[in-house]
């Protein structure tokens, strides 16, 4: 691969992580609960839910910068090593992980609306747990897809060992 292409979806993977980041602290200014919100303290940390959010992001910003150490390994001509598959490992733990957390805010989103109807009456929980269920579904399909990678690429470093050990 060449070198502007591993640079290429390096710039990519940083520019998807600062939008997330900006939707992460833009969002709850504008609209839900804390638009209303006059201090900073209100906005961001009397929600149990954005607590949730921010803390299920950790992994998604893990797998971001190991998805960016696995592209610097391919630039440099170091693809078929011991810490491409860790990074491959961290990704998938990382992917499950996050859809985990996903599911744990869908739950706490549907328990809320159990508890509380009259603040579901306005707005029920179905639309944020559909857009849960579709981001947990892409989450298992990244995690799945970086085991079977991990899983090739550590046949292909053994391989690649036994060869290096043979000559």
């Amino acid at each position: 691969m060449k070198r502007s292409s591993t640079v290429f979806l390096q710039i990519v993977i940083v520019a998807l992580g600062l939008g997330a980041l900006a939707f992460l602290l833009i969002m709850p200014r504008l609209e839900g609960v804390n638009a209303g919100a006059t201090t900073l303290y209100q906005i961001y940390f009397d929600d149990p839910f954005l607590m949730l959010v921010y803390a299920g992001s950790i992994p998604f910003f893990v797998a971001l910068y190991q998805a960016f150490k696995v592209l610097g390994y391919v630039g440099q001509n170091n693809a078929f090593s011991q810490a491409t598959v860790g990074a491959l490992r961290k990704i998938k733990y990382c992917a499950f992980i996050t859809a985990t957390a996903i599911i744990a805010v869908d739950a706490f989103l549907m328990i809320h609306a159990r508890l509380y109807p009259e603040v579901g009456a306005v707005d029920g929980p179905e639309g944020a747990v559909m857009l849960g269920l579709i981001a947990t579904f892409i989450s298992v399909v990244i995690g799945t897809a970086a085991a079977v990678f991990e899983r090739t690429l550590q046949n292909a470093v053994e391989l690649k060992s036994e060869n290096d050990l043979t000559v």
